[in-house]
């Protein structure tokens, strides 16, 4: 067993260091699942058949012992080092992450911020390895349970075949779960516990069938090979485009059952022979440690390099690190926890696991804490003149009173956001916002995706400059057009069908006299072949909706999308406070040249004009990061809600 946590580790250790060596590395994770499942089952089942009984508190004590000693010390360490290391605007989401780590829930904070369109560019944290150990205790909480229920019956009324017929249902379960949740939501699906019980769960029937019955010496030998090399398929055929867990993830539980039932295979050419060397065991007993280690020591040599991946020296370095400090909490903690038997009781594991917890999230607090400090700038008009500093001799201004400040950019958000106006990529319905002065003279609606959402803040204020009543139609991922969609690899049709209801409630209720549009150029046509081809099925699909818009007298004015930043830029502009040169884009990247609304406009004879303001951002062929002392950016392509508003006078004119 050994062996195969060794495979699995330096599968997933690989894989993190360069994902391109293994691209399915992630499939490592699986197989531990796999093992784990395995021998918690068959040390139940041995305490049912030597006992007639399975202790719960025993088995939770045993799980604290095992796990929380070296978890607990990797994510105090881990926390102290982000303080020092990591850029502040990563201060909070690590604080948030390392409670949601020690209280074993992990995976559900990740799976919630997958589908956060707001943490799309939220840089990887150094504790988010921890979701695999969070899913294993979840897991844990209901499958004892099992066991439970199943020696309640009495031994009279007990058969094993009805064990194994409980826990096999939970596989088909979950499995069915996991395969729904793949092919529906797949950006939460990875870390959600119920699609993923299933491979736990495969290892516990296995231990339950091996219990009873065991195949055929050569067939073992073929099965030791065989799950190999399913799992070096997944390992080398998947990457972080394959749909997964789902119909996918059975390769390398598949692959890791096989091993298992071959088990100690006689024979130099078994492939029990190659898991039982001297330097497998050696890994598989810091299996647990290395996992631990590594994740921390690559997301801390990446912040300090400011690179998105390691060069070849940093890899050696960094698993030369990791392998040092696995060793020695192995020796110094993990092993004397163990052979000590602590903590014995339940009251002194309890103790144990709520002291763990009260430190990890102690050390949190103070990164927050930290965090809250260097968020102390305010608003001040006569500093804080953003684009009114445009022509001057220094347009990003001093760098020391920069607002929004970097730590909380990301916050920094259209009021479309707070007051539940942007719609998620699931709704249909139309949803609006309404703002604007209460003698309003004219109705203005704006529509589109979140590029639509980022101008609110501008056209709030030429809103109540105007006395216009403003109508917010804005939806993610959604540029307003009748063409069919992509978001996340998938069709998306409920933006169709949302854009087609917001037409048809414009024309048919609110009637406005101006409708004003933007959407980000990166919007991808399902199926489209090329970048042209995507912009002209783009641009055919905005002309179709604006023409019913027109046929109702409507003015029709489209915003030209605005230049993108570089990704992360709150990070960058925290660094370089002393030189925003750094973090500034050229023009000629930052635009992009076929914005569909122009080609709209252009060629397809649309009823629409166009605004553009890309010389509000970009200052001689330059796009800078902060201009008049306000960061522009909030992440790499949405702008920041106090420059939208502040670019509310250079729109009105425009406009």
């Amino acid at each position: 067993m050994q062996g195969l946590r060794a495979l699995a580790v330096i599968i997933v250790l690989v894989y993190h260091v360069n994902h391109e060596l293994l691209p399915g590395g992630y499939v490592g994770v699986d197989v531990f699942f796999v093992i784990s499942g395995f021998l918690i089952t068959t040390l139940m089942l041995r305490e049912a058949r030597t006992h007639g009984r399975v202790s719960l508190s025993g088995f939770y004590i045993r799980r604290i012992r095992r796990i929380l000693p070296a978890a607990t010390l990797v994510l105090a360490v881990t926390g102290a080092l982000a303080f020092v290391v990591l850029p502040a605007p990563r201060l909070g989401d690590t604080a948030a992450q390392l409670v949601a780590s020690a209280a074993y829930v992990e995976n559900l904070y990740l799976a919630h911020q997958s589908v956060d369109y707001l943490a799309a560019e939220t840089a990887a944290s150094p504790v988010q390895h921890f979701w695999s150990l969070a899913v294993e205790e979840q897991f844990y909480l209901l499958w004892p349970l099992l066991f439970v229920g199943w020696l309640a019956l009495g031994a009279g009324r007990r058969d094993e075949r009805m064990i194994i017929a409980a826990t096999s249902t939970v596989v088909a379960i979950s499995f069915a779960w996991s395969v729904w949740l793949a092919a529906n939501t797949p950006q939460s699906a990875y870390f959600l516990p119920q699609g993923r019980m299933w491979e736990l769960a495969a290892g516990g029937v296995l231990a339950l069938l091996l219990s009873r019955w065991r195949p055929p010496e050569n067939t073992r030998w073929a099965l030791g090979w065989a799950g190999i090399a399913a799992i070096a398929t997944a390992t080398l055929t998947y990457d972080d485009a394959t749909p997964f867990p789902g119909w996918a993830a059975t390769l390398p539980v598949l692959g890791a059952m096989a091993v298992i039932t071959a088990g100690d295979t006689p024979g130099r050419w078994s492939a029990h022979a190659l898991l039982r060397t001297r330097p497998a065991g050696f890994l598989g007993d810091l299996s647990y440690a290395l996992y631990l280690w590594h994740w921390p020591l690559i997301v801390f040599t990446l912040a300090l390099t400011e690179r998105p991946e390691l060069t070849p020296f940093e890899a050696v370095l960094v698993l030369s690190g990791t392998f040092l400090l696995s060793w020695g909490t192995k020796i110094a903690v993990e092993d004397p926890v163990r052979g000590a038997g602590l903590p014995r009781a339940g009251r002194g594991a309890a103790a144990f696991a709520l002291t763990g917890l009260m430190v990890v999230t102690t050390i949190g607090g103070g990164n927050y804490l930290h965090l809250q400090r260097l968020d102390d700038v305010r608003f001040d008009p006569a500093v804080h003149v953003g684009p009114e500093a445009i022509g001057h001799q220094d347009p990003e201004g001093d760098g020391t009173a920069i607002y929004p400040p970097p730590v909380s950019a990301e916050a920094n958000l259209p009021s479309v956001y707070d007051d539940d106006c942007q719609a998620s990529p699931a709704v249909t319905t139309p949803r609006s916002c309404v703002y604007g002065p209460d003698d309003a003279t004219r109705d203005v609606a704006v529509i589109g995706d979140s590029h639509a959402a980022h101008w609110v803040p501008a056209l709030r204020e030429v809103a109540q400059h105007q006395r216009w009543r403003l109508h917010t139609y804005t939806k993610s991922s959604c540029a307003f057009t009748s063409t069919l969609l992509e978001r996340a690899g998938s069709s998306y049709p409920q933006c169709q069908q949302w854009n087609q209801a917001v037409v048809e409630e414009l024309v048919s209720e609110v009637e406005p006299d101006m409708v004003l549009t933007s959407s980000a150029t990166q919007a991808r046509a399902h199926r489209a072949d090329s970048e042209e081809q995507n912009t002209a099925m783009l641009a055919e699909g905005m002309a179709g909706l604006w023409a019913p818009l027109d046929a109702a007298d409507i003015d029709i004015v489209a915003i030209r999308d605005t230049p993108k930043s570089l990704a992360r830029i709150p990070e960058c502009v925290d660094r370089h406070t002393d030189d925003l040169h750094e973090c500034a884009r050229p023009e000629s990247e930052a635009l992009s040249e076929d914005d569909p609304q122009e080609l709209a406009v252009a060629e397809y004879d649309a009823p629409a004009d166009l605004v553009d303001l890309t010389d509000r951002f970009c200052v001689d062929e330059n796009c800078p990061p902060v201009v008049g002392n306000v960061l522009v950016y909030r992440d790499s392509h949405h702008l920041t809600a106090t420059y939208s508003r502040l670019l509310a006078p250079d729109l009105r004119d425009r406009l």
